[in-house]
């Protein structure tokens, strides 16, 4: 039987690519699409889509109810950069829309949760080298604070209430078809954009800030793979340690140099460097890849070919379009 599944959050950067992978899987109108606003047209019209504030707890009720959702995948939230600017707001979103889903389930109402974590629960006193799995976690923004205790939430939802939820501890990730979303790692995909457009860019990191990133096509198949494994193999239920590659601003440009020869980058380090140097280097996922048999496929090199090929094809389109 199919699942009925309902996407929280379907505009932002991960949610839309998740949205169109799970709409190949299950079929257009057994995955329904929703967000606080229409702020992705091509999300709205590729299928079933209903606003829904992720903070109202009636609203996303009516539309678990309305289609007979049994899953849900939370992706609404308030990333890391601009958490620090509204700190209530992000607590506030982060906090409120995962207690409603958690307690729709725990009412019976949904049969399996997919939560998004980050290495941002992370904090400057964690191992930074092969961060392991069970650590301690002192994180130091409030996006890392909200996503520390989402995970013992869920955790607790699971032992207490028998919940089927299920999370992954995302790095930065990679994509050349939404734009990033807020967050400390978003240079990594700005910087293909501007090597394309303008050939130079100035990065709010310092060149050797080494963080665990990964493609998005590589996010989403490890989020279709824990949801799609079977209970008994997916032994942690606060969020797994997901990783694929580790680089730096400055290795990233050499291989961004390897198609565009003449793109250069420049340092100008903000408040986000802080946030950056208080997360791991590396991560251990060990035990992703052992209970559920994860496997990442994009390489640094892999991820550079696709995005400017990607990318020269998208401002090629449109300046074509423009004429």
């Amino acid at each position: 039987m199919n699942p009925k599944i309902l996407i929280i959050g379907a505009c932002g950067q991960i949610g839309s690519e998740l949205t169109y992978k799970l709409r190949a899987m299950y079929g257009d109108k057994n995955v329904i699409a929703s967000d606080i606003s229409y702020s992705n047209l091509d999300i709205v019209n590729s299928g079933i889509f209903e606003i829904v504030d992720a903070q109202d707890y009636a609203a996303v009720k009516i539309c678990v109810e309305k289609y007979r959702i049994n899953t849900v995948y939370l992706m609404a939230a308030m990333l890391s950069a601009t958490g620090e600017k509204y700190p209530m707001k992000a607590w506030d979103l982060n906090m409120n829309s995962l207690f409603h889903v958690l307690n729709l389930a725990k009412a019976k109402f949904i049969k399996k949760v997919f939560w998004p974590s980050s290495i941002a629960v992370f904090g400057p006193t964690t191992p930074k080298e092969n961060t392991p799995q069970f650590t301690v976690m002192e994180p130091s923004t409030v996006y890392g604070i909200t996503k520390q205790v989402g995970e013992r939430w869920c955790e607790y939802y699971h032992n207490k209430y028998d919940v089927d939820v299920r999370s992954l501890r995302y790095p930065g990730i990679i994509s050349y078809k939404t734009l990033p979303g807020g967050g400390t790692t978003d240079y990594a995909v700005d910087i293909f954009h501007k090597a394309i457009t303008d050939k130079n860019y100035e990065c709010f990191l310092n060149e050797n800030t080494e963080l665990p990133m990964m493609f998005m096509e590589d996010a989403i198949q490890a989020t279709v793979d824990i949801m799609t494994a079977e209970a008994k193999s997916v032994k942690i239920r606060s969020s797994y340690n997901l990783s694929a590659i580790s680089f730096t601003p400055k290795e990233l440009a050499e291989s961004i140099r390897g198609y565009i020869p003449d793109f250069k980058i420049t340092y100008n380090p903000d408040y986000r460097q802080e946030i950056a140097d208080s997360w791991p280097k590396r991560i251990d996922d060990s035990f992703a890849r052992q209970d559920w048999g994860w496997q990442h496929k994009f390489s640094i090199e892999d991820i550079a070919k696709e995005m400017i090929s990607q990318l020269q094809k998208k401002y090629s389109s449109t300046v074509t379009n423009s004429k």
